[in-house]
């Protein structure tokens, strides 16, 4: 069986963050590990989201206890300092398989996790290692520099941008944000930039499906699926966790991460009245 490490902030709702790459690896039937670099908590109250950071010293010793075997694939999530982003980028510099960057910068109902430092540190230590990067629209206008990205051709110029610093792969999540009459994600290698339409799913229930994401591609290619084919495979599987997303309390609403493989069915067990 593959192994797949995440290396993430851990979300106490359980919609993203490790919990979401965890859910979706044990979907696409891979053993995941993973490494807490923090934890995004919500006060029950508010709703208002807040992030505290692990010591480098424990994630550095949890990253050694998950390389103790092989692991067919990485992917990062939030990593909320310069300092951690250095040692997740030195811990990883030799390694020789694929590396899944999602450059978390923000969530949802959040003022960023991160800042203009730890922004300089994943373009220049962390995107040059990884083989895919997945930045949503907000992202990639931040980590290309040109601000807010408003059309398809502004979408090509941040992909440009952002696959130079080192990166093989760019997708950009195009979202709802762009207003247009599909939601449209971009894929750029260096030579070809492909589109993929999808349809616009009117929800709130939305939160996790940037993590979500990351770690289908991230599966996925642990089990050899070609880039084209691992991108195209993650967008349906986010589709179907968007589509079945539900409130998990007053404040946000999760994907279901096991809607693509119907895994509400899998144990039909009956329910007695007591």
């Amino acid at each position: 069986m593959e192994k797949v490490l995440t290396i993430a902030g851990s979300d106490a709702t359980g919609g993203g963050g490790l919990e979401a790459d965890l859910k979706t690896f044990q979907e696409f039937g891979i053993f995941g590990l993973a490494t807490v670099t923090s934890i995004v908590t919500m006060a029950p109250k508010t709703g208002k989201h807040s992030v505290s950071f692990l010591e480098p010293a424990l994630i550095q010793q949890q990253i050694d206890s998950a390389f103790a075997g092989p692991i067919d694939a990485v992917k990062t999530g939030l990593l909320p300092t310069k300092d951690i982003i250095e040692l997740v980028s030195c811990s990883l510099q030799h390694y020789q398989k694929k590396i899944v960057v999602d450059p978390v910068i923000g969530g949802k109902g959040t003022d960023d996790f991160i800042h203009a430092e730890s922004v300089e540190a994943i373009r220049h230590l962390l995107l040059p290692q990884a083989f895919i990067t997945t930045p949503n629209l907000r992202e990639a206008g931040i980590l290309s520099q040109l601000g807010e990205l408003t059309s398809k051709n502004e979408m090509k110029k941040a992909a440009e941008i952002i696959h130079s610093l080192g990166v093989k792969h760019v997708v950009i999540k195009g979202g709802t944000r762009l207003s247009l009459d599909q939601a449209y994600d971009l894929h750029y290698d260096g030579v070809n930039f492909t589109f993929y339409p999808h349809p616009l799913i009117d929800t709130d229930y939305n939160h996790g499906a940037g993590c979500t994401f990351a770690a289908a591609i991230t599966a996925a290619l642990a089990k050899n699926y070609p880039v084209v084919e691992a991108i195209d495979l993650a967008i349906r599987f986010v589709e179907a966790a968007i589509r079945s997303g539900f409130a998990i309390n007053p404040f946000v609403g999760h994907v279901w991460h096991g809607a693509y493989t119907h895994a509400e069915k899998r144990l039909e067990f009956k329910n007695y009245e007591q």
